[in-house]
């Protein structure tokens, strides 16, 4: 213990300021004579003898200069004495005793003169560790007015007497951190005058929020005061706790930094950690696509391993054969000394001994149970990566894990990122095969940004499913609802164009109105096809603004007036009324073609929300792709088969369940529609229709539309005939074979008709279908011949499961 005297603060804004300090060990004593007064152990003897000590000499009781202070050594030491352990070894220990206010150090322990000044040059190397957003200057004053808002206004403590210092380690040469903690118990603090009244609360808010120091020093000036005692300061190492606050904020910095700079940081984090420079880090995150090991070049650039692998072109093969045989009993690997003969019967100690490591650990990391990465440490002296260094990294790993989560969660976010950009919303059962292709193309874009391309998506030998669900003459419907409204918004304007023309005489109103009747003529004819467009055009391009003009003109004519014509008055009031006949919302000369609309929706709605719950049903017996298309009703297809699911063994049982399920589905979604005729405001009715398909297909996804279609010439006869199907006629008849409460089944071949009429006998049984299942053949269409179906109707009335 010497009496040695530095300035803990290179810059001191307190030494700018006005302070009446003194040194004083009065406050110590008296501290002391009270613990003495209530201690009723063997510890009052103790007390009582130091003092005595600190008694003996009078002037020791009186303020003392700082340069008289090394007078006092023994004194000095028995304050050491009572306020640190007996036991504790002063090296070990930075403890120090300073100046009231200033940090001004006097005496200390020798750990603490060895940790703060620099042994070549005698001064001091420590520095405060300056935040971006902190003012240390502030800083100090509000510590400093804490003390005087607590000792002398009872405002109870709000800053800590804390600061943080930093310094580089001589023998390491990594940079430490400790916690620089003022005790100020033996700090007394004298008014010299009144005190000022001061808004407490106001002063609390200002403390925290902003803390203004000209305002403060205005309204409570430190010159008011006189201090008088000492401090004691005590130095904490927490270069752990840093380093794991480190690692921590760049977790939260992740986004706005790059990937270099974010390993570069956290490995500075391990190191000081470790406390040694010659420590090195590596990383790899185990990255899985459909829940297989894959090789990411650019996730494993920081592996000491995976680099020099690289360099030998074997880096791909040995990660996916280490990792996969590794990670089925993944457990720390500690090489403390590796050496030529290791080196020749390891592969990786070869790589490893051949780039200069000698000593080698690599540490499984783990997430919820899981390992998501691996930890790579190393060092070029033998037997220094050890037991001990690793159990000081402990208190990272699970802020590593965290590190490698967010790196796999960002590796599967640049699939799905892919997957939307390049195909499509996907569904669950081929999902797999589109996360497969879109790492292909991140890792060829790695090797090869120029070069890279979506590889083609193909599903081989998928037996296809198609039905679908139409509105019973939508488009007559649509015309019939389009004339209504038609009729009487000509009606309408034709009645506008005669007030118009009676209000202002304007001949040209009765040519609109001939061109009006010609077009009501036209709508009512129902041998001519109406061209919606045409009439648009004639509407928005003629009709209309000739009545904005007007109305215009009219409302020009009327300022100033004292009183207006009526006829124009009649007019606007009619112009206005026309508008709002046809407005889009409200109008009723859309009220036709609204109701339409609503009724169409309602069915479509239903439809959907069955079909919905029909494809989460299929999917639990065996994966399938299922696509709806929305028309004037629904469209659907589905596929299934061993390509789609290739983990699961495929049987055509399940083909033949799915196939019972789309006749039963069909049945409900009839009797569904039907259920729903008394709520639409225009009754619409509902055909039913399915493809049989005995023969598998081949599939692929088209980049094009985005979504998958047939190949092949063979192939896509199948898609000829669906598009086709939809108006077919019975043969020899004229009759439409799609028909309202019916059920109409297509097919080639006599074997699918078979299969299909078991089924039809077992609902029928059940009460779903009616006992009325008709053979029919059907007419011939471009390009397909030999077509028949099956038909029948299903039980709308009576209730079934």
């Amino acid at each position: 213990m010497e009496p040695i005297t530095i300035d803990v603060t290179q810059e001191s804004p307190l030494g700018l300021l006005q302070i009446d300090t003194s040194i004083s060990f009065k406050p110590f004593i008296d501290f002391l004579e009270r613990k003495a007064d209530e201690e009723r152990t063997v510890k009052r003897t103790f007390f009582e003898m130091v003092l005595g000590k600190l008694r003996a000499n009078p002037a020791f009781s009186e303020k003392i200069p700082l340069e008289d202070i090394g007078r006092y050594k023994e004194e000095l030491s028995l304050i050491y004495g009572m306020l640190m352990p007996p036991i504790a070894d002063e090296k070990d220990v930075c403890w120090a005793m300073s100046a009231p206010v200033n940090p001004v150090v006097f005496y200390g322990t020798s750990g603490f003169y060895d940790l703060l000044m620099d042994s070549h040059t005698g001064g001091i190397r420590c520095d405060l560790e300056h935040d971006d957003n902190v003012d240390t200057k502030t800083h100090k004053l509000q510590m400093l007015y804490s003390i005087i808002l607590e000792r002398c206004y009872d405002l109870p403590e709000i800053y800590k007497h804390e600061l943080i210092v930093s310094l580089k380690d001589e023998k390491s040469g990594l940079q430490k951190y400790y916690k620089l903690n003022i005790d100020t118990r033996f700090c007394e603090i004298y008014p010299k005058d009144v005190l000022p009244k001061l808004d407490l609360d106001a002063v609390r808010n200002e403390m925290h929020d902003s803390f203004d120091i000209d305002r403060m020093t205005e309204i409570l000036p430190l010159s008011l005061f006189r201090f008088e005692g000492f401090s004691v300061i005590t130095l904490k190492d927490v270069t752990a706790e840093h380093a794991v606050e480190s690692i921590k904020n760049t977790i939260l910095d992740r986004a706005s930094i790059d990937s270099h700079t974010y390993f570069t940081q956290v490995t500075s984090a391990l190191k000081m950690l470790t406390g040694d420079d010659q420590f090195n880090f590596g990383s790899m995150p185990i990255l899985r696509v459909n829940n297989k090991l894959v090789f990411n070049r650019g996730n494993v650039l920081y592996s000491k391993l995976m680099n020099a692998a690289t360099e030998n072109g074997m880096a791909e093969s040995m990660y996916l054969g280490m990792a996969d045989e590794y990670l089925k009993a993944p457990k720390p690997m500690l090489v403390h000394e590796l050496t030529q003969e290791f080196a020749n019967k390891k592969d990786f100690g070869k790589l490893l001994y051949n780039d200069g490591v000698r000593s080698y650990a690599l540490l499984p990391v783990f997430y919820d149970n899981k390992v998501v990465g691996l930890l790579e440490v190393f060092s070029k002296n033998p037997n220094a990566v050890n037991e001990p260094v690793l159990h000081k990294l402990d208190v990272a790993l699970p802020l590593l894990a965290q590190i490698f989560k967010n790196y796999i969660d960002e590796f599967n976010a640049g699939i799905d990122n892919v997957i939307r950009e390049k195909f499509t919303s996907l569904q669950p059962a081929v999902q797999w095969r589109f996360r497969e292709t879109a790492w292909h193309y991140m890792r060829d874009k790695a090797l090869s940004p120029n070069n890279a391309a979506i590889e083609d998506i193909h599903f081989k030998n998928v037996y296809p499913l198609y039905g679908a669900i139409d509105i019973r003459n939508s488009t007559i419907e649509r015309n019939i609802a389009l004339k209504q409204d038609l009729n009487l918004q000509f009606t309408l304007l034709i009645e506008t164009f005669t007030v118009l023309k009676k209000s202002l005489g304007f001949g040209l109103a009765d040519e609109m109105i001939f061109k009006c009747r010609k077009w009501l003529e036209e709508i009512n004819d129902a041998a001519t096809d109406n061209d919606e467009m045409k009439v648009r055009d004639f509407l928005e391009l003629e009709a209309h603004p000739f009545l904005q003009h007007f109305k215009e003109e009219s409302l020009l004519r009327s300022f100033g007036r004292e009183k207006e014509d009526e006829g124009e008055v009649l007019l606007r009031k009619r112009i206005d009324e026309y508008f709002a006949v046809i407005d889009e919302y409200n109008g009723e000369a859309n009220s036709n073609r609204k109701a339409l609309e609503a009724s169409m929706q309602m069915i479509n709605s239903s439809v959907n929300l069955y079909l919905d719950l029909f494809r989460q049903e299929i999917q639990q017996s065996y994966p399938t792709y299922f696509e709806k298309f929305r028309t004037d009703g629904i469209e659907y297809d589905i596929y299934i088969g061993q390509s789609i699911e290739p983990e699961k063994k495929f049987s055509e049982l399940y083909l033949k369940n799915i196939r019972l399920w789309q006749l039963t589905s069909m049945a409900a979604i009839t009797r569904i529609t039907h259920s729903l005729i008394p709520q639409m405001q225009r009754r619409l009715e509902t055909t039913q229709l399915i493809f049989i398909n005995s023969s598998s297909i081949d599939i692929s996804f088209r980049d094009d539309e985005r979504r998958f279609d047939v190949e092949g010439a063979y192939n896509i006869r199948y898609q000829v005939i669906k598009k086709r199907i939809d108006k077919v006629h019975i043969k020899g008849t004229g009759e439409r074979l799609t028909q309202p409460g019916k059920i109409a089944m297509v097919y080639f071949n006599n074997k699918s008709a078979e299969e299909y009429v078991g089924y039809v006998r077992y609902l029928q049984e059940k009460n779903t279908l009616l006992n009325d299942l008709e053979f029919l053949d059907l007419e011939e269409l471009q390009g397909v011949t030999g077509l028949k179906a099956l038909r029948v109707g299903v039980n709308l009335d009576a209730t079934w499961d």
